[in-house]
């Protein structure tokens, strides 16, 4: 093999071919791992599709499992396993430049440009830092929680295990995950715990909202503590950014908690017979697991139909850019949302909190959601064809929380055959290095094509 070509091939290639390329490879090593016999407990042999799938889940913080995560899986394996939690929470970009920096070597402009793209920043100034930043909050945030989580899992299960839950399920939690050492049923012993219930529950929504968001409310917190600035004018002077994020999680989770509370309290398989306090904290768990952690706390077979529809949607929206979360993120659909309010008054510009958001992010994200949706019905239709025995509503399931990086099933996850493995492994993978990156990747060379810039005539077509 010429490594010189080797090395012009991958110079040549663009930022969204990279991290495309560089997650594919993660999942690949990871899958080669766990599939040496020192990764699995003994007397459980892994297959190569289940090794493969659960580097997939990890790497890109789905959650699903065709096996038991804590009875499969040796020591080693485990710990193989959250590292690449770990790697697809900070990304793998972040990582592999922490460790250039650690050894004092420079990063490249290419690399620069790399982060830029992968955490989705405007500009190239500062990215350096801002890569610091985000590792550093992970660590911190992650260091909280393990703390909360002890609190309760120590004096239950010792030290030992008491830890290594707290701290797995830690790093988990807030890569969005979804992945715990538990069992089959995830945190449903803990649907009655508030400790349990509020950490996991802050974990998932503050890792969802993105590290710009966190940076402007710490910049905004800041001032009001230095008296620069009057509390009442917190919300008025935030970014863009974050008032949409902000905006979009408020009504998400709590208009989820609701609809789940009135679906699902006359449910006899699942909260009919819980006290109030466990039916509230139950309701808000679902809506905020659904948008891209993968626990639970109440069975996922058992919901209502109005829950699953519920579940589909919250699903597919999904957490808030440059963070852990999956789905096509609250603010594409924030700008769907008021893109169609606008049309519909009449307005030639869409305009939201005193700003307008320009036609560029529009476009942006009728790619990012028809992409979306592409690919929810393309797989759906080939898991349908390689599972004819499964249910519809367990395969629409299924497939939109592989697309949207969430991990919750409703059991059909264990009962897959080794076709229907690959597809969900594609369909995480597609669905982690975003739709608009695989796009990208995919046309990166027609922008640069000759005749790419005609201007053809005009022609009226009937719409709707």
């Amino acid at each position: 093999m010429n490594l010189k070509k080797v090395s012009d091939g991958l110079h040549k290639l663009n930022t969204s071919q990279i991290i495309a390329l560089g997650f594919a490879g993660v999942i690949f090593v990871g899958g080669l791992i766990l599939w040496l016999p020192f990764c699995s407990a003994p007397g459980q042999a892994v297959t190569f599709p289940d090794a493969v799938f659960t580097a997939a889940t990890s790497v890109c913080v789905t959650g699903l499992s065709t096996v038991v995560m804590a009875t499969r899986w040796s020591n080693i394996g485990k710990i193989v396993i959250l590292c690449l939690i770990q790697i697809g929470g900070i990304g793998l970009i972040a990582l592999a430049n922490m460790i250039f920096i650690s050894f004092r070597r420079k990063i490249s402009l290419k690399n620069r440009r790399i982060i830029k793209e992968s955490y989705n920043l405007d500009q190239m100034g500062g990215v350096v830092p801002v890569m610091r930043s985000v590792v550093k909050c992970v660590f911190l945030a992650e260091g909280v929680g393990a703390v909360l989580y002890a609190i309760c899992f120590v004096p239950e299960f010792g030290w030992k295990k008491g830890m290594t839950h707290a701290v797995f399920l830690a790093i988990s939690a807030f890569c969005n995950a979804g992945i715990d050492l538990f069992g089959e049923t995830s945190l449903a012993a803990y649907v009655s715990s508030p400790l349990v219930n509020l950490t996991t529950i802050g974990l998932i929504i503050v890792s969802g909202l993105g590290f710009i968001v966190w940076w402007d409310l710490w910049d905004k917190f800041r001032k009001i503590i230095k008296k620069e600035l009057s509390p009442g004018r917190f919300f008025r002077v935030l970014r863009l950014q974050s008032k949409l994020v902000l905006t979009m999680t408020g009504i998400l989770v709590f208009a989820g908690a609701l609809l789940v509370f009135i679906f699902e309290s006359g449910n006899p398989l699942t909260l009919a017979d819980k006290p109030l306090g466990t039916k509230i904290m139950a309701s808000f768990f679902q809506s905020v697991t659904t948008r891209t952690a993968g626990f639970y706390t109440i069975d996922q077979s058992q919901l209502s139909t109005s829950t699953v529809i519920i579940s589909l949607l919250w699903m597919f929206t999904g957490g808030s850019p440059m963070g852990t979360a999956g789905g096509v993120k609250t603010t594409t659909i924030a700008v769907l949302i008021l893109s169609i309010v606008a049309y519909l008054q009449g307005k030639k510009d869409v305009e939201v909190y005193g700003r307008r958001i320009r036609e560029s992010y529009l476009r942006s994200a009728m790619v990012v959601a028809g992409t979306s949706l592409l690919i929810l019905f393309t797989m759906s239709v080939l898991l349908s064809a390689a599972m004819p025995e499964a249910d519809l509503a367990d395969i629409l399931y299924e497939i939109t929380s592989a697309v949207a990086t969430v991990g919750l099933s409703r059991g059909l996850t264990p009962q897959l055959n080794v076709t229907g493995k690959w597809i969900v492994i594609l369909t995480m993978y597609l669905g982690r290095i975003g739709p608009l990156t695989l796009g990208t990747a995919v046309v990166a060379k027609v922008r640069n094509m000759p005749g790419s810039t005609t201007h053809l005539g005009e022609e009226d077509i009937m719409i709707g």
